[in-house]
Parts: structure tokens; C-alpha cells; sequence
């Protein structure tokens, strides 16, 4: 069967989670230590201050803003990611069909808090008549669904798509623009990005929005100038797209776009990095827009590993973005609560001592990064060192997230908090999340509410 006639519809109606009143009926008001390890747990006051840190960048960039809502998958945290003490947006970056389902079920659209979706992957061909259906259902409250595309296929498919239709629309696209990181999109200096271009521009069912671009090499910055170059090479990779684009709508004397070319940057680092000082020394003459968003994972290699780095994780932060130098340890905002069940004395390397602890790779994911082990217990000079799926072995360490050294013994049956490598991984294994705050009378020491995510694709 090929695969332009192969289509699905998805009941999203049936999909099923915990009950959000339930949870807080038992859990509300509850200290962390009478909660059943593993167990996730959110700081609400760091997560809004992330959020609004994130506003103020895109603020003095005088560029407008995209949340991507991958990582926690919530509508409380999309909320605070939309509307900051700083400023506020209604752009959001989806990475499954389901966030895009959720977020228009839990109301998002109908009270105004979202109005512009945009399904964060090429368009998946099979997926195409379920982000129609949501396409349908968002447009009575006047929102834009958008999607991205990188391949003339895909084009292709939408036109048949549309042709099956009694009123044929034109879908708003971005084109996935690759700035070096070889995972989606298309070389602008390509002739295959030429040809997709003149592709699009002559199909009847899409209108080009503007140019999206992902710089997920820029998790290898490890200081602001590093982050602020990256953030150069991806503005001039989408900037040299648009003007292509302007160049072939001016030799097909098409001339006439009302609205610019909507040049759509930004990784957590490249994000972190635009701040007023970056944006004073950017002198290129811009071919459109600028927006930022936080974008999708990336893949992040060396000699041992080929992981997936978060990059839309930047409300929670996590080891992989501590290592870029860019985020103080104090603005993490996730952390993982273990127990510790068992102890072995001079087991270790070098006669140190390790421990046992009931967090292993379901619970930390089998994500690790520059900075070693699969997670730092705060405040303690351990690390979480090897994990089996149900549990993990921690071992000694000079230097946790609080600076300490010495050699302190780990108690069983105490609590413990650890962070994580890849906030993003860590959240998906859990069907729901303790929220904290800090900013509290309970200074973050007991359980402010629940948030349920949304699962599936």
C-alpha cells in the first residue's frame, strides 16, 4: 500500500490519566519525606522564575516568543511558561500530536491562553488527518495551527491531502532549517533547499510562514560568548533562508508578502545567550522576524554516549544544562527523591564507600553527560554511578551541587534528592508530578499540588 494512502485518526477521546483532584486530596499539604520513593518533585516558584528569565531574554531581543511545552507536558507549567511576572505569549511548540490534543481539551484555547500551535517535527504523513481535526476544532477560537516541513514529499501529500477536501486550505508551514547539526532540515546553501523552496511557493495548499532552526551543537558551549556564537550561526542559517526565499518570490514576481518571514531561533543555550549585550552586537541585516523559542532535544555525542539532550527543558534545567556554564545550580528546578536501602563500606573505587538506592533507570533515564554519572545527590558529595532499571548505585564524590567534600556516610532508609542528567527523559517515566515552592511558608518542604502529564504520541 503506498504511503500517501495510508492514514490515521486517533480517538483521542478515550486516552485516560490520574485524576488531578484525587491526587491532591491525598498528597496536598503532605511533607516530602511521607512520600513513596521514586518520586518527582517541582519547584513552582524556580519553574516561574526560569519562565520569566526566558521572557525577559526574548524582551530585549525584541523578538517574540515560542514555549515549547515537550519536557513537563502539563498545563499548569504551560501556563506559567505562557504568562510570567516578566512578559507574555501564546506560541507554543508541541513535540507529539497528543500535546497539541491535551492542550486543547484542558481549555487552553478556549479561555485564550494558547492561539498559535505549532507541531514541532516534519509533518509525519500518517499524522496529517489527526492535526487537520485539531486544526478544525482550534480554528472556532480564531488559533493558528502550523507545522514544519523539510521534504518535497511532504508537500506532495498535503496538496493530495487537500484535494480530498470539498474546501481546500492552505497549511502555515515552517521550513526546518539545518545550521549544522545534521538531524532535521535542509542546508540553506543546498540545491535540494532551493528546489523545496520552489516546490512550496508553487503549491496551492501552503503558505510559508517563515524558517525554524534548532542549534542543538550549542549544548557544547560551556560559557555565555561560546552560546552567543551559536546563536549567530543559527540567526545567519535562517536569515540566508529567508533571503532565498525573498530572491525566488522576486524572480516569480511574487512580491506582494503582507506579513515577514518569521525567523524562529533558539536552543536553551542559544536562548540563554540572548540577552541585550548579544543582541547589541548582532549587526545582520534580519530578512524577517525574529522569534525565539527553546526548541526540541538534540543529540549529544562523545566517545561513550549518543544521548538526547533536552533543549525545551528550560523552566526545570537539569546536569546537562548546568555543564554549559550558563545556569546557576540554584535555578534547577526538578529533582528526583530516593531512598537509600542498603550500604557497603570501602566497596568502591579506592576503598570508598558506596550505597544502594531505590532510583535506577526508569526513574534517572540512562541519560549521562559531560559532567558524569546519571545524577549528583544535592548537598552530598554522591553521585548516582551505576543504575539497573528498578535501581542505582551510588558512589563517592568530591564536590555536589553544594561544593562539599568530605566523606560523610549515607543512612539507610533516608531520603535523598537527586538530580538528573536529562530533566525531559526523567519526567516522561512518571504519571505524576509533587509540586513544591519555595517562595512558601513550607520553603518547598511539602507538597503544594499535583500536576498530571500528558502521555501518548
Amino acid at each position: 500500500m503506498s504511503a500517501f494512502t495510508i492514514q490515521t485518526k486517533t480517538p483521542f477521546h478515550i486516552s485516560a490519566k490520574p485524576e488531578k483532584q484525587e491526587l491532591l486530596d491525598e498528597y496536598k499539604g503532605k511533607p516530602l519525606n511521607a512520600i513513596r520513593t521514586p518520586a518527582i518533585v517541582i519547584d513552582r516558584a524556580l519553574f516561574a522564575k526560569n519562565c520569566a528569565q526566558m521572557h525577559e531574554n526574548a524582551r530585549q531581543w525584541g523578538a517574540s516568543f515560542r514555549a515549547h511545552v515537550k519536557s513537563h507536558k502539563t498545563s499548569e507549567g504551560t501556563r506559567l511558561q505562557l504568562i510570567s511576572s516578566g512578559d507574555q505569549t501564546h506560541a507554543i511548540v508541541v513535540s507529539t500530536v497528543m500535546e497539541a490534543c491535551e492542550v486543547i481539551r484542558d481549555g487552553l484555547v478556549a479561555d485564550g491562553t494558547v492561539n498559535d500551535i505549532l507541531y514541532g517535527l516534519p509533518v509525519a504523513l500518517n499524522k496529517v488527518q489527526d492535526l487537520s481535526s485539531l486544526w478544525e476544532e482550534i480554528a472556532a477560537f480564531d488559533a493558528k495551527l502550523r507545522i514544519l516541513i523539510d521534504h518535497p514529499d511532504q508537500v506532495k501529500f498535503l496538496e493530495a491531502f487537500e484535494r480530498s477536501r470539498a474546501n481546500p486550505r492552505r497549511w502555515s508551514v515552517f521550513i526546518k532549517v539545518d545550521c549544522g547539526q545534521k538531524r532535521a532540515g535542509l542546508d540553506p546553501t543546498s540545491l535540494l533547499f532551493k528546489s523545496l523552496l520552489t516546490t512550496v511557493f508553487s503549491s496551492p495548499v501552503i503558505s510559508v510562514y517563515g524558517f525554524y532552526s534548532h542549534a542543538g551543537n550549542s549544548y557544547g558551549s560551556t560559557s555565555m560568548s561560546e552560546a552567543a556564537s551559536f546563536l549567530s550561526l543559527e540567526i545567519q542559517a535562517v536569515n540566508d533562508a529567508a533571503g532565498l526565499a525573498l530572491s525566488i518570490l522576486a524572480e516569480q514576481n511574487r512580491t506582494g508578502r503582507q506579513e515577514p518571514f518569521v525567523l524562529a531561533i533558539g536552543a536553551t543555550p542559544t536562548a540563554h545567550a540572548a540577552t541585550a549585550k548579544s543582541r547589541a552586537q548582532l549587526e545582520t541585516h534580519l530578512n524577517g522576524r525574529l522569534e525565539i523559542h527553546a526548541g526540541r532535544p538534540r543529540l549529544y555525542h562523545n566517545e561513550h554516549l549518543r544521548t538526547n539532550i533536552g533543549a525545551g527543558n528550560y523552566p526545570l534545567l537539569d546536569l546537562q544544562q548546568l555543564h554549559t556554564g550558563l545556569v546557576d545550580p540554584k535555578r534547577i528546578a526538578q529533582r528526583v527523591l530516593a531512598t537509600v536501602i542498603s550500604y557497603y563500606p570501602g566497596r568502591g573505587e579506592d576503598g570508598k564507600d558506596e550505597a544502594l538506592c531505590d532510583a535506577g533507570a526508569i526513574a534517572l533515564s540512562k541519560d549521562t553527560g559531560p559532567l558524569g554519572g546519571f545524577g549528583d545527590v544535592v548537598g552530598r558529595p554522591w553521585r548516582l554511578g551505576r543504575i539497573s532499571q528498578e535501581h542505582g548505585v551510588l558512589t563517592q564524590k568530591v564536590g555536589a551541587l553544594s561544593g562539599g567534600g568530605s566523606q560523610e556516610r549515607l543512612q539507610v532508609g533516608e531520603m535523598i534528592q537527586i538530580v538528573g542528567q536529562h530533566a525531559c527523559l526523567i519526567l516522561a517515566a512518571y504519571p505524576w508530578y509533587y509540586v513544591v515552592d519555595s517562595d512558601m511558608p513550607s520553603r518547598g518542604e511539602v507538597v503544594e499540588d499535583v500536576w498530571v502529564p500528558w502521555k501518548g504520541w
